[in-house]
């Protein structure tokens, strides 16, 4: 189940998207648009700036931005930084991979080859999408 960390993250970065010239956006307004708690929001804001996905302005006028195009920012890349690995298990995953500790043969284990499938279909899914996407 996607993490109201990386939904919060996807809906605060498709609002920024959405914004003409890639101004800063105070944190209270995306928060206030987006029904978030601004407390929590905050928190996402800063993976998002720390990642390179967002940049900020301190002061008067300032807030949060995207630094880069949002056709230029694939799903892939989002899914990461919110939610961590997009594999389901760790014996799958391209880029955190671990052997199971609980597995003494990866090619024959079920679990293993279902879960092959799962990530496959998801990465190809988020690939296939870029933030510019899921602007309405």
């Amino acid at each position: 189940m996607l993490s109201k960390k990386t939904k919060y993250g996807l809906k605060a970065l498709t609002f920024l998207a959405t914004q003409e010239g890639r101004v800063p956006v105070q944190i209270s307004e995306i928060a206030q648009h987006e029904n978030i708690s601004q407390k929590f929001l905050e928190s996402i804001l800063l993976t998002l700036r720390k990642s390179g996905l967002l940049g900020s302005k301190k002061g008067k006028g300032g807030g949060y931005y995207l630094i880069k195009d949002p056709k230029d920012i694939p799903m892939t890349t989002v899914m990461r930084v919110l939610e961590g690995p997009i594999a389901m298990v760790p014996c799958v995953s391209l880029n955190f991979y671990e052997k199971c500790s609980d597995c003494p043969d990866e090619a024959s284990c079920s679990v293993h080859k279902l879960m092959l499938q799962v990530r496959d279909s998801t990465l190809d899914v988020f690939r296939n999408n870029t933030l510019a996407d899921l602007v309405p």
